[in-house]
């Protein structure tokens, strides 16, 4: 590892994350992206050169860039790891904790007003593939909270009798999501009418109904945003927005904040913590129950 050049190392970082940290192909690409952009800017040649300053100075042009809070987050992060990771093959770099993280702002989330998600999933179908796959990916990204990636990536040969199953989430953490009775008939009443071979769950489907391969998270997106506008409800539909609102249901519905965090699959309960200012269905009572109560007696 000594004397390597600063190319050298990062693909042994890159290959580090893949292999020995399991990180997926994506998050690969995408650190792959932010240390290079770091790089470039730099314009170095050995990890020893990064200091202090540099630091500063690209983190000064990120913010000039127009990118956004989290977006220049990610940059830093990255950069941060790799440092670690340089660290503990004892190479004399900057330390990593000298890199201050900027300051987390918390994201706004896009959750569908229950009576819009009551009409979404009610929408009338036809009795086709389609419409029964498309009904089956609805229930279940309400019924599991299921991300994107992780409903894609679905097999077909579940044990649909227990009403439960082992997804494997981000960072290759398995957790197990539970099926509503909904969600159950939704998928057997699609798979009854697949004649296939093919392991995915869920399959793109030509117009005239041929069989395409495993869904792609494009061709859900595209499903949603139909079954959504057939439904009547303004603005664009997301799939994460069924993820929200399958939190936002448990959370207002007495579920404690650790439960909801296992059954997302976040690693740390400050991410579910987010929902937490949409759920409290009792402030506004509250608050109409106690506030100005003064006033209201001085004018009696």
């Amino acid at each position: 590892m000594a004397g390597a050049s600063l190319q050298t190392l990062l693909t042994d970082y890159l290959d580090y994350l893949e292999i020995e940290r399991n990180r997926s192909v994506r998050t690969r690409v995408l650190y792959e992206r932010y240390l290079r952009e770091f790089l470039r800017f730099a314009e170095i040649t050995d990890p020893t050169e990064i200091t202090d300053g540099l630091v500063r100075n690209f983190r000064l042009a990120l913010a000039r860039s127009g990118r956004s809070k989290s977006t220049q987050s990610y940059y830093v992060i990255a950069l941060r790891n790799f440092l670690r990771y340089l660290v503990r093959r004892d190479l004399p770099v900057l330390s990593p904790e000298k890199i201050e993280l900027p300051k987390a702002i918390r994201p706004q989330i896009e959750v569908l007003a229950y009576g819009d998600l009551e009409r979404l999933l009610a929408v009338p179908v036809r009795s086709d593939l389609r419409s029964a796959r498309d009904r089956a990916i609805l229930e279940l990204f309400f019924s599991t909270g299921l991300r994107l990636a992780e409903l894609c990536a679905l097999d077909r040969y579940l044990d649909l009798g227990r009403g439960e199953f082992t997804v494997r989430g981000k960072g290759g953490k398995l957790r197990v999501v539970f099926l509503s009775e909904r969600a159950r008939q939704a998928i057997m009443d699609y798979l009854k009418r697949r004649s296939d071979a093919d392991p995915a769950l869920f399959v793109s489907l030509s117009r005239p109904g041929k069989i395409l391969g495993r869904i792609t998270p494009r061709a859900v997106e595209r499903t949603v945003e139909a079954r959504a506008r057939a439904a009547g409800i303004p603005g664009r539909v997301h799939p994460h927005m069924l993820r929200h609102g399958f939190a936002t249901d448990l959370l207002v519905n007495g579920a404690d904040l650790r439960s909801v965090q296992e059954l997302l699959g976040h690693a740390n309960v400050s991410t579910t913590q987010i929902y937490t200012h949409l759920t409290n269905r009792e402030l506004r009572e509250i608050h109409q129950a106690f506030h100005g109560r003064r006033r209201k007696k001085s004018s009696e």
